[in-house]
């Protein structure tokens, strides 16, 4: 009879920990949508907290099942008599999610990056973060798909924020220019088109205004071995902006070059031949 008992506290308490852990999901997600701005709290604790307390509420209830059970409560006394062992075991088992969880903790502590900034991480990561879990966080690419990634590949990457504190970005808009092409005048074309686009941001102070600095600066950034290589310094709005007007000016550019006869040139060498 005992034994029944005990099997439906099990029960009772698994299943009050499932419905415990939805509403407390719930709750915190609605919290973060709607009272975030006004308490001034951010989102990423809020995610944080969403994903961890489910763990943290299953442990305890684990905890709690092992008590509640003669024969599970004598295996981990048998199992803590022997904790070394153990902890060796599980050690090597388990460190990359160890490592996970430790890495999620200080992503938390240290705020590298937040919910909803546009991160890079590595060269083959770019999106805007969705979640963030003591395991891995989920990022939301450019093509709409989610990229889910272990905290701990995260604290090994170098990570490059764009949203971090200002999300304006200053894009280099550049092109290269054969060395029998009018470098000035493809100069003079980059900036007039630069400056016409309407993403462009007009970053100059009164003082620059006055003394006639350019909207955008252009600039002959070096000699190559078969080219000319100009850049533009375009500021933008924010990361989306930086790239439309980098594909508009990729597409119009190369078309108003060629009307000018200013041709962009392609890797190529010269063979000389000695007759001797």
């Amino acid at each position: 009879m005992e034994q029944y008992y005990t099997l439906i506290k099990i029960v009772t308490v698994v299943l009050l920990a499932v419905i415990a852990n939805f509403i407390l999901r719930k709750l915190i997600k609605l919290i973060m949508t709607k009272y975030a701005k006004k308490i001034s709290a951010d989102a990423t604790s809020f995610s944080f907290l969403k994903n961890s307390a489910g763990f943290i509420l299953f442990i305890v209830v684990s905890v709690y099942i092992v008590q509640q059970v003669p024969s599970l409560k004598h295996i981990g006394t048998a199992l803590f008599a022997g904790a070394g062992i153990l902890a060796a075991i599980v050690g090597f088992a388990a460190q990359k999610a160890f490592g996970n969880i430790v890495s999620g903790i200080f992503i938390i502590i240290f705020r590298p990056f937040r919910v909803g900034d546009i991160i890079a991480i590595g060269n083959l990561y770019k999106g805007v973060v969705e979640e963030i879990t003591l395991r891995h966080i989920v990022i939301r690419d450019y093509e709409n798909r989610r990229i889910i990634i272990p905290n701990g590949i995260i604290s090994e990457e170098t990570i490059v924020n764009s949203s971090i504190s200002d999300v304006k970005i200053k894009k280099h808009i550049e092109f290269r220019i054969d060395f029998n092409s009018d470098v000035d005048l493809a100069m003079e074309i980059l900036k007039r088109e630069t400056e016409n686009h309407s993403l462009t941001l007009d970053m100059r102070t009164p003082e620059q205004i006055e003394k006639g600095s350019p909207k955008v600066m252009v600039r002959l950034i070096t000699i190559e071995e078969y080219a000319y290589r100009i850049r533009a310094w375009v500021w933008t709005n924010n990361n989306d902006d930086a790239f439309t007007i980098s594909c508009d000016l990729n597409e119009c550019i190369p078309k108003l070059f060629k009307a000018q006869n200013i041709s962009i040139p392609y890797p190529h060498q010269t063979l000389i031949i000695n007759p001797q």
